[in-house]
């Protein structure tokens, strides 16, 4: 098969954070395989930069570990590593001081696209953006990445926004998403505005209902002090669910630019009702196999979710009567992330209903196997009558489209050549960040303000008995996680 890799131009990419948890598990092994498939220059430099006090060897030694633990075998040529780690440096920098950024400037190249990769904590993103601008190192074309959370409510959205854009132009911003560079994701909307099948069905006439669900087996284990004052409303709901809420109900923009498509999805959020007590449920995981929540948040008190359901309706003409069911959980029976379009009965069936709904559904599945499957209804082979059955025509992106039988890119290995071409289509933008946090605040601040307690459930389970009668009282089901 033909390699589909398009080359970029050559890049400084200076990568704060650099010997944290998420720079060496998903950033620097997302950088290698890009440099695997001949899509890094030979002269693009990675630039490690944190408080630590390594020099080059140090750092070089320490990608090597993150490079042998999560590149596989066969990819683990000595020589090609080795080259790997000759375009990687170091500079331990003081984010608050002015230690290491006189030799940062001189590092980082006029001539080279300048990339800013922010992999820490919020509260230094302005303290280190104003750095960059004050030290001369970032410029007019320079790109500047930043890892959520963006905030904790709309105020602090707003702070950060503010703080950022002091030092930077929005368009030189590049909110990461990692749940946006799944290839399926970006599928979903060749599947709707590139296919003449879809797009006429996609609206309240021919769609019943959608149903979203992120669900994790793990707990929040190490990161349980973290989790704790944000729960899943602020770690999911409001960033990756939101986004394929987006996805799966905005308006085809005018053109593929990335401001159009993310000025649709600003629509699509600023149009979403207002969520009544009813229409929420949030879940605690019990002690099971594992530690409860409790315990591994080591707060007995603790009344944050690490589960919650929503029933969500959107007022405009395309979704007025069709409800959004979003879920998300930890310690649930099965990983799995996917979008849901279940289509309506057909309006009179001269077959017999017994066997059940036969209505048609398009699931497309985010992980842990990308691909779609769309079920549809045919007869049961045999002599046995007309018995109908529901079958799915199924694709594996894998196995359909993985060139020679590798896997498909990482969603961060997209995402971070994105931020090099300077396409922001798959990165969130400010106003659409602020707008969701608008959305998000008054639900917390219902529960928070009526003390409710998150209903408890058994690890392994499919989340709390009331998110089943979420969709029961409606006549409808949540696709069983099992399926």
């Amino acid at each position: 098969m033909v390699s589909r890799t398009i080359p970029v131009d050559t890049f400084d990419l200076v990568l704060f954070g650099a010997t944290g948890d998420l720079a060496t598990r998903k950033i620097l092994p997302s950088l290698y395989r890009r440099f695997l498939a001949g899509q890094m220059p030979q002269d693009a430099r990675v630039i490690g930069a944190a408080r630590s006090k390594l020099d080059d060897a140090g750092f070089r030694k320490l990608v090597a570990e993150a490079l042998e633990e999560f590149v596989s075998k066969s990819k683990r040529d000595k020589a090609t590593i080795e080259t790997f780690l000759n375009q990687c440096s170091y500079i331990a920098i003081d984010a608050k001081g002015d230690s290491g950024w006189a030799e940062l400037k001189k590092s980082v190249r006029d001539e080279a696209i300048k990339a800013f990769y922010f992999s820490v904590a919020p509260s230094i993103f302005g303290t280190l953006a104003e750095k960059l601008r004050s030290h001369g190192i970032a410029c007019e074309n320079s790109r500047l990445v930043v890892e959520k959370p963006f905030g904790t409510d709309l105020e602090t959205a707003k702070k950060l926004n503010a703080d950022l854009a002091a030092s930077f132009d929005e368009t030189q911003i590049y909110r990461i998403d990692h749940f946006l560079g799944k290839e399926t994701v970006q599928n979903l909307m060749a599947v709707r505005f590139a296919n003449v099948l879809f797009e006429p069905l996609w609206n309240e006439r021919y769609i019943d209902h959608v149903q979203i669900t992120v669900a994790e087996t793990v707990g929040v284990g190490g990161r349980g002090s973290y989790y704790d004052k944000s729960g899943a409303m602020r770690d999911m709901v409001q960033n990756h669910l939101m986004q394929l809420l987006c996805l799966t109900a905005m308006e085809p923009p005018s053109q593929f630019d990335p401001d159009r498509l993310r000025d649709e999805k600003l629509k699509v959020i600023r149009a979403l009702d207002p969520v009544g007590q009813k229409d929420v449920v949030r879940g605690q995981y019990k002690a099971g196999k594992e530690p409860s929540y409790v315990e591994d948040a080591e707060n007995p008190d603790s009344r944050t979710e690490s589960y919650v359901a929503l029933k969500i309706g959107i007022s405009n003409w395309r979704w007025k009567h069709v409800p959004f069911y979003l879920r998300t959980g930890k310690r649930m029976t099965k990983r799995m992330s996917e979008i849901v379009i279940q289509f309506k009965e057909t309006s009179h069936s001269i077959f017999d209903r017994d066997e059940g709904s036969m209505a048609n559904a398009l699931t497309i599945r985010l992980q842990p196997d990308e691909g779609m499957d769309l079920s549809v209804t045919i007869k049961e082979p045999g002599p046995g009558g007309m018995r109908l059955v529901n079958v799915p025509l199924d694709m594996s992106f894998a196995e359909a489209l993985g060139p020679d039988g590798e896997e498909i890119p990482d969603a961060y290995e997209r995402l971070i050549m994105d931020v090099i071409r300077g396409n922001q289509t798959l990165f969130m933008r400010g106003d659409e960040v602020e707008a969701a946090w608008a959305w998000t605040d008054p639900i917390i601040e219902g529960w928070e303000e009526r003390g409710d307690r998150p209903q408890a459930y058994a690890q392994g389970s499919s989340g709390p008995e009331d998110a089943l009668m979420l969709m029961h009282r409606d006549g409808r089901r949540w696709r069983d996680l099992e399926d």
